[in-house]
């Protein structure tokens, strides 16, 4: 019997809603998506706040809780590559309970017409989240691009 350590693909290729540092503008966006995308788009996600991380944000599920961000559509023959780098970045590995994020599945909402996606979000691991909620700097209003940097 082998074993895969590959990880599986989604079913259908879900866009990526991005808050930080790989929105359009910011670093990473330069690094990893410019050029590797078919649309963006601003967006927000619900039952979900912001935490001001060293250099990056992290959203942590919370009820009540918005965040802003873009909804980000990879090309199709991009999206392997690109999922792999955003979870290297995103220092994700799936069921590993020490990742910074996991990846899951949420609906966001276009700003453009209101449509609910199904997107991919990193949000704060476990351990990540038990510290932010203790000793985390908020982002109030859920836009990491209007907080108020130290």
């Amino acid at each position: 019997m082998t074993t895969s350590t590959t990880p599986t693909p989604p079913l259908a290729p879900l866009p990526f809603f991005v808050y930080g540092t790989l929105r359009p503008g910011e670093g990473n966006h330069g690094l990893l998506l410019r050029g590797r995308t078919r649309s963006e788009e601003p967006a927000r996600l619900s039952g979900a706040v912001l935490y001001d991380g060293p250099g990056y944000p992290y959203a942590v599920e919370e009820p009540g809780g918005l965040v802003r961000g873009d909804l980000v559509a990879a090309r199709p023959e991009e999206y392997g590559e690109v999922l792999t780098a955003l979870d290297r970045l995103e220092e994700y590995v799936a069921g590993d309970p020490h990742s910074l994020y996991e990846r899951i599945e949420r609906e966001v909402v276009r700003e453009s017409d209101g449509a609910v996606v199904r997107a991919w979000v990193y949000v704060a691991g476990p351990s990540v989240t038990h510290w932010l909620r203790a000793e985390g700097v908020r982002i109030e209003g859920g836009d990491w691009r209007t907080r108020n940097p130290v």
